[in-house]
């Protein structure tokens, strides 16, 4: 089993990344492998509203940027974590050019797919940006995973979240979490339902 972990904060090993170290040390302990990919600095396009992935399965410019292939790795793994710093209370934008893509495109391979965000700030919008980031599971219909409180850490200076010690101990719960639903998905001989298509309801017609 494998879980991939997007770090969308520009500073690759800084707090956020520490976060995403956190919960995947704790996966690594339970005979998980892990994989951070650094994202947030490089540079991602937003989504062209152009609807070609409905025809190629992928974005039509994904493989210019490199999008595509964070995306197959994400559809090729068992579970997936997403950690972001906070920028005027959301996730950066780099990140979320990148995740509109690759939701778009992919999201229907992320289906019950256990899924966590991670959030990392020096004061406020945490729980906004942790929002905002369950939105892509929960449209997807990942399996979000549950912590014993919302998964931010707090600091500015690089490695100043490891003071945040009940944070710490959140993340820790998040790794321990999500290979128990992992492992529980693997004992399981239950198959998921169905994708089915829904009915568009739009409001002006």
């Amino acid at each position: 089993m494998k879980v991939t972990a997007i770090n969308g904060s520009p500073r690759k090993n800084g707090n956020t990344y520490l976060a995403l170290k956190r919960v995947c040390d704790e996966l690594e302990k339970q005979g998980i492998e892990t994989e951070i990919l650094q994202v947030g600095s490089e540079s991602y396009t937003g989504c062209r509203a152009c609807g070609a992935c409905a025809k190629l399965g992928k974005c039509a410019f994904g493989d210019k940027d490199g999008s595509n292939e964070i995306a197959e790795k994400l559809a090729a793994s068992d579970g997936i974590l997403i950690g972001s710093p906070v920028y005027y209370g959301d996730i950066n934008g780099t990140l979320k050019c990148l995740l509109d893509r690759v939701f778009y495109s992919r999201g229907r391979d992320f289906r019950f797919k256990p899924g966590a965000a991670v959030v990392a700030l020096r004061r406020g919008g945490a729980i906004h940006t942790y929002h905002t980031i369950n939105n892509y599971f929960g449209i997807t219909e990942m399996i979000q995973v549950p912590s014993i409180y919302w998964n931010d850490v707090h600091g500015a200076a690089v490695g100043e979240c490891e003071q945040d010690e009940e944070a710490m101990d959140m993340m820790y719960a998040i790794g321990r979490n999500m290979a128990y639903l992992l492992k529980m998905k693997e004992a399981s001989n239950v198959q998921p339902p169905e994708p089915f298509t829904k009915t568009k309801t739009n409001f002006i017609r």
